[in-house]
Parts: structure tokens; sequence; C-alpha cells
């Protein structure tokens, strides 16, 4: 009976429980300047999807008689100083972008950032100062610097591991076109990427974690997995949410960085930070601005959108900013 009641009164305290209601698509579609954002990073995002389809010219293709030209109907952004089509890069960088950003993402910040930030949260005691203390660690560590040093070192034993799987049907087809570099720049990413994604996950779970309907579910018998993810996870989106926008592009721009620093993703597949790097130079400005400019200008609405996005989800996620 007492058994009964328990379960009873956990149904009924999660149901009066706050959860995240799709009304916050309606406030959000009302605001003009996220929706802006939006169609900004889709468009981004989908000329990076479907590079291999819609790219008017492969990001290798070259032709040495039509150099540093001007914008035209053949290529609408002009071309490099091999006669690469600008357009066409542009596309496969924003894969490049896409490729390393969701990887990064859902291993360092989803994976490990939310699962970790739960386990803190609700756990308490030994297990809360273990992981927190390992993210303290992890935080106060220059992270460009660590991230320089670490794909610098391990890059060599990345790609001999990577060289094993050449004439494999699909793997080594993947290797030709820098499946090494994708490891090594999102491994590297996520080894720092879960850190803000657990403090914030954990310290809305310290509130929860005191609740009715969690303190019923554990009365009920419910094991430690099944209150993480059935009663407390739902409860945490709105948060999760609002941090993964952010962290998109904080790992987009993190990412363009150290390609344009030359230890990210290596020619000849694209990246903005290759295609800024390449167009930097003082004789490329004066002479030919726009093959910084084009890519610059790309990163820049890129990285803007998501903050503008992240921004106006926090507005209509927050109960107290609405």
């Amino acid at each position: 009976m007492a058994r009964y009641e328990a379960i009873t009164a956990a149904v009924e305290a999660e149901a009066a429980a706050p959860r995240p209601s799709l009304g916050f698509l309606r406030r959000l579609v009302g605001k003009r300047v996220a929706m802006a954002a939006l169609v900004v990073i889709v468009i981004i995002y989908l000329a990076g999807i479907l590079a291999p389809v819609v790219a008017p010219y492969g990001f290798a293709d070259t032709d040495f008689a039509n150099t540093f030209a001007g914008p035209s109907l053949e290529h609408p952004l002009g071309t490099d100083r091999l006669g690469r089509d600008m357009l066409s890069r542009v596309m496969w960088a924003s894969q490049t972008t896409i490729i390393i950003s969701a990887a990064a993402l859902l291993t360092g910040g989803l994976a490990l950032g939310v699962g970790l930030g739960l386990l803190a949260g609700y756990s308490g005691g030994r297990v809360d100062n273990l992981i927190m203390r390992v993210a303290d660690a992890f935080f106060g560590l220059p992270e460009i610097l660590l991230l320089l040093l670490i794909t610098a070192t391990i890059r060599p034993r990345v790609d001999d591991l990577f060289d094993n799987f050449n004439g494999w049907p699909v793997l080594g087809t993947l290797n030709q076109q820098g499946l090494p570099d994708y490891f090594l720049i999102f491994g590297a990413l996520s080894l720092f990427g879960w850190v803000g994604m657990a403090r914030i996950v954990r310290s809305q779970v310290l509130a929860l974690r005191e609740t009715d309907y969690v303190m019923a579910a554990r009365a009920a018998g419910a094991r430690t997995p099944r209150v993480l993810f059935h009663h407390l996870l739902p409860n945490v989106t709105n948060l999760i949410v609002v941090a993964v926008t952010f962290s998109l592009g904080a790992i987009a721009g993190t990412e363009i960085a150290l390609t344009w620093l030359g230890i990210g993703i290596q020619p000849p597949h694209p990246s903005f930070g290759v295609m800024i790097f390449d167009g930097s130079g003082l004789t490329n400005l004066r002479a030919h601005p726009s093959l910084m400019l084009v890519p610059a200008v790309v990163v820049a609405a890129l990285l803007f959108s998501f903050n503008l996005l992240g921004d106006a989800l926090n507005d209509v996620l927050n109960p107290h900013r609405r």
C-alpha cells in the first residue's frame, strides 16, 4: 500500500513539475531578430550539408587561366589564386564547420557534459566533488594553448592510426577526405567542451533533486538512471537548448581559429580558417580583398547569428525574462 501511494505521488508530482512547452516556439517566432538569425544559420548549414550536390565546382577544382577573377555568372564570388571557385569553397568550408561542430557537441557537450552534470548534481558528495574538481582543472587550463599542443603532438600518431585503414571500402575513402583531421580536431574540442555544459546542468539538478516528484520517485524504488534521464533530464532541457546554441558558435569559432593557426583541417579540403589565412596577407588585402572578406563575412554572420539566437532562446525559455 505504501509503495502504491509513493508511485502515485511520484506520477502526480511529476505531472505538476515544470516541463518544456512548445509554446516557446510561438514566442520565438514573434522575435524578428531571432528569426533572421535562424534563417542565416539554416542557409549556411544547408549550403554545407548539400555542398556535394549543389556546389557549382569541387573544392579542389582549379582553373589557372582564370585566377583572381572577379564576380561573374560563372563564378558569383570570384576565384582565388589557383582559379578555384570561391562560392564552392565557402560551401565546402561550411560543411567542415558543421561536421566539427556537430561531432564535438554530441561527444563533449551532450554526452559528457549533460551526463556528468546530471550525475554530479544528483549524487552530490564525493562523486560531485570529484567531477567538479576535474572540471575546475580543465577550466583553469589555457584552452587554446593546450589545444595547440595536443593537436600538434598527437597528429602524427593519429595519421599513422588511420593509415592502417587505407584501402578499406569506406574508411579508405574517408581518409582521403580528411577524416584524421576531423577526428583530431573534434576530439580535442570535446576534451574541453563538456565543462560549461556540466556546470549548467549540475546547478539546475541541485535545485531539482529535492523536489517532490524526484523524492517520490526515489521512494518508489526508481533506480538512479531512471531518475536522471526520465525525471530530471526533461526538466533541464530548456537550459540545454540555450547552452547548445551558444556552444555551436563557440566550437565553430575555435575550429576556425585552430585551422587559421595551421593545425586544424589541412588542405586541400577547405576550411574558413584556411581561406582567411590564405587571403590575409598584406599584398592580398590590397590587391584582392575579397579573398579574405568573403569567408570572414560568412564566419562573422554565422557566429553573430548564433549569439542572437541564443539570446532570444534565453528570453523565451527563461520564465523570469518573459
